[in-house]
């Protein structure tokens, strides 16, 4: 109603008749489950390209057939579709991982991130483990390094262990009137250095030793400490090659008149400890330098009091069995942290704790147990004495305890514990049944996986492929009843079935291949949702240089999904137009004319090999046991376009009121589609029935909303009669036509 004008003037109103619409939808999505290499398991992973397929979940291998799964999948990709794989459980199943202490492997099956977020996140029986489970991981590299140690220093003794020099105690150097620049001004500093030893090595032959030094303060000749950081060729920041150096044993030192008493050495030589450090590999050498500067404090901790989080982490493939390269780096990660709450500089909200962000980013590892804890052996790096005791006796250095700098803490004032440069190599992954390089999959794991794609409100999917079968005939009809059921619960994708490998693969003789064949879809069930095709075609395997047999389903998917892309999915994917299969040089079992009949009226789609045309889908027959429309695939898609085009329309309808305007609006917006897929040869004619007829005021009263759609499908050429006539030279055509 509009609204009244007390005065002359132009009233302007929109009124919105458009709510909803109907959209064509993108019938291209396949699924598949399977005991693959690698990826997450019993999760959905969609996958767009073959390069895809090898990066998430890794190659076809020989090993008990696995590889009819990774190629039945490649074979839908190469149609232009995308893929939505689950890798299968198995009670085998591990992840390649470094156990705490680095020497030892833990039993750690991580399905899939929701599996580590709900069960690894705190684990304390691994410190780095592949993401998800499988021998293929095993020997992978782990590398790791933090600010442990500032310096390398030489001193001229065989064995710093037998002088008392070991990992956390204290060695000082006196200083005597240096300068030390400040803010626009100088002064001069008399006291001495602090630091502690954080690495030992012993050189007995050259007597040339080393420790590796962390810097702690600089301490004045009155007692008052400073802390500060290392700088490299600073003297007031770092031990100089001219200096002598002083170890601090348990029962401390007396500064005396300033200068430190105890064991001394002199500094023969003096390197920045970072610069020599390398990543630890087998086959090759990576200075970390070559990578990255040294990891020090993170301005996030930094600005908490906080010192010494930055870690960086580099995820190598030593030997060379994932990429074939020995060597190669997978993954590099730098600067990440072990403060829990720390966040990147600059990027708000960027979460950078070294647990949270490779479990979110890195494709390759999970970290679990902080290498901080008690329980790592290689945790060697902690100071563990009282030592430096200045001006007297108290103490002007206190040891930290673990809890102080534990890992994973939030950064307010703490200083976090050093590991070092450390090298995890993983060990422990598990392949199927039975351990490394099997890939046997169980009926039971199989159904569970497949389940996954069971609601459609959760997982979007257009086909269902079976891939190969299981061990048995039984346990592979079972298998495909199982991907039938759940089409037909869906009612939103279709189901391609392939017969048992055994049916048709080395059985040289067709009649029995027939047999075998008719006797393997008898039994299964009767649905306008699901394709069943008689072949298995010989393709090349390029990743182990052979040639296979693998199962068509994966093909047939292919052939819907390139005909909605060529075409519309409401014509047949059968025949020379749009039915010649990719990459097939031959066939396990081509049927004859008479083979081919009966294959047809038992609702199995024949795959031929035609002279002239090569390798293709000959019929177009979905799974129904009996005579309808919907007996072939072309009206079946049709009417899952729709349907699904539709559906949206129709959700945009809930919650409003159901009178005249709604109404109207519903039907202009599907008529128009409809009259489009009618132009583009889906349908004869249709009619759209949404008024008062089938919205009675029962139907109202009950809140319901209802239409009435009326499609006459066209219907593909399954069979064509051409006659030739002969006739004599004077009788005319017209006298003859439609008596024969």
């Amino acid at each position: 109603m509009a609204t009244p004008q007390l005065s002359p003037g132009v009233l302007i109103r929109e009124v919105d008749l458009t709510v909803g619409r109907a959209e064509n939808v993108l019938d291209n999505i396949g699924g598949i489950a399977g005991p693959f290499v690698k990826g997450p398991v019993d999760e959905v992973t969609q996958i767009n390209t073959s390069q895809g397929l090898i990066d998430t979940f890794g190659k076809p291998q020989t090993a008990n057939a696995q590889y009819e799964y990774w190629m039945t999948a490649s074979s839908f990709l190469s149609y232009g579709g995308v893929l939505k794989i689950v890798r299968t459980d198995d009670d085998n199943l591990n992840n390649a991982n470094a156990g705490v202490g680095i020497a030892s492997t833990s039993s750690a099956k991580i399905k899939n991130f929701d599996d580590y977020e709900a069960n690894y996140s705190s684990a304390t029986n691994f410190t780095y483990a592949a993401k998800n489970p499988g021998s293929w991981a095993n020997d992978m590299k782990v590398c790791t390094i933090d600010n442990a140690a500032d310096q390398v220093i030489g001193i001229t003794t065989d064995d710093p262990n037998k002088a008392g020099m070991i990992v956390g105690h204290g060695v000082t150097s006196a200083l005597s009137a240096v300068t030390i620049p400040g803010d626009g001004t100088t002064s001069t500093f008399t006291g001495f250095l602090k630091g502690i030893i954080t690495g030992v090595s012993t050189d007995a032959t050259g007597k040339a030793s080393t420790i590796d030094v962390k810097i702690l303060s600089r301490v004045s000749s009155g007692g008052t400490e400073t802390k500060i950081d290392y700088a490299e060729g600073d003297p007031t920041k770092s031990f100089q090659a001219s200096d002598t150096v002083f170890f601090v044993n348990n029962s401390g030192i007396n500064t005396g008149g300033g200068l430190a008493q105890g064991r001394s050495e002199p500094v023969a030589t003096q390197t920045d400890w970072y610069d020599s450090q390398t990543l630890g590999l087998t086959n090759s050498t990576v200075f970390w330098k070559s990578l990255a500067p040294k990891p020090v404090t993170s301005n996030y901790v930094s600005q908490r009091q906080g010192k010494n989080d930055a870690i960086h982490v580099v995820v190598v493939d030593d030997t060379g069995d994932i990429t074939g390269i020995q060597g190669n780096i997978l993954e590099t990660h730098l600067n990440l942290s072990k403060a829990k709450d720390a966040i990147a500089d600059g990027e708000t909200g960027k979460k950078i704790y070294y647990k949270d962000y490779l479990a979110k980013t890195s494709t390759q590892i999970y970290a679990g147990n902080n290498p901080s804890s008690t329980g790592d052996a290689y945790f060697n790096t902690q100071p563990i004495v009282d030592g430096f005791t200045g001006g007297g006796t108290s103490p002007n250095y206190t040891k930290f305890s673990t809890a102080d700098g534990l890992w994973g803490q939030n950064a307010q004032g703490v200083n976090f514990a050093s590991l070092g440069n450390v090298s995890y190599t993983f060990t422990g992954g598990q392949d199927y049944s039975s351990g490394t390089g099997n890939y046997t999959a169980t009926l039971a794991k199989l159904l569970t996986a497949y389940n996954l794609f069971d609601n459609k409100d959760d997982v979007a999917v257009d086909f269902l492929m079976m891939g190969p079968g299981c061990s048995t005939e039984a346990e592979s009809q079972a298998k495909a009843n199982l991907l039938i059921s759940i089409a037909n619960k869906r009612k939103d994708c279709m189901a391609t079935v392939s017969p048992h490998r055994s049916n048709v693969v080395n059985v040289t003789n067709s009649t029995t291949q027939t047999t075998n064949i008719l006797k393997f879809f008898s039994p299964l069930s009767s649905s306008s949702y699901c394709v069943f095709d008689s072949g298995y075609k010989y393709m090349f395997d390029r990743f182990n240089n052979e040639f296979r047999f693998i199962p068509c389903n994966g093909d047939v998917a292919g052939l819907m999904v390139r005909t909605g892309i060529l075409a519309f999915p409401w014509f047949s994917p059968a025949g020379q137009q749009r039915g010649i299969l990719n990459n097939a040089i031959k066939l396990a079992y081509s049927p004859s004319k008479d083979q081919r009949d009966l294959l047809y009226s038992s609702r199995i789609n024949p795959i031929i090999n035609q002279r002239g045309a090569g390798i293709l889908l000959f019929g177009d027959k979905t799974g129904l046991g009996y005579a309808s429309a919907f007996d072939r695939i072309n009206v079946r898609r049709l009417f899952l376009t729709i349907e699904q085009s539709l559906e949206g329309a129709a959700n945009a309808q809930l919650f409003e009121l159901n009178d005249v305007n709604t109404r109207s609006n519903f039907v202009n917006i599907v008529e128009p589609f409809l009259r489009d897929v009618q132009a583009k040869r889906g349908l004869f004619d249709f009619l759209v029935v949404c008024d008062e007829t089938n919205n009675t005021p029962d139907v109202i009263d009950n809140n319901e909303f209802r239409a009435d759609i009326f499609l006459k499908p066209t219907k593909s050429i399954n069979f064509v009669t051409l006659t030739f006539v002969a006739t004599r030279t004077g009788v005319s055509f017209e006298e003859v036509v439609g008596t024969v």
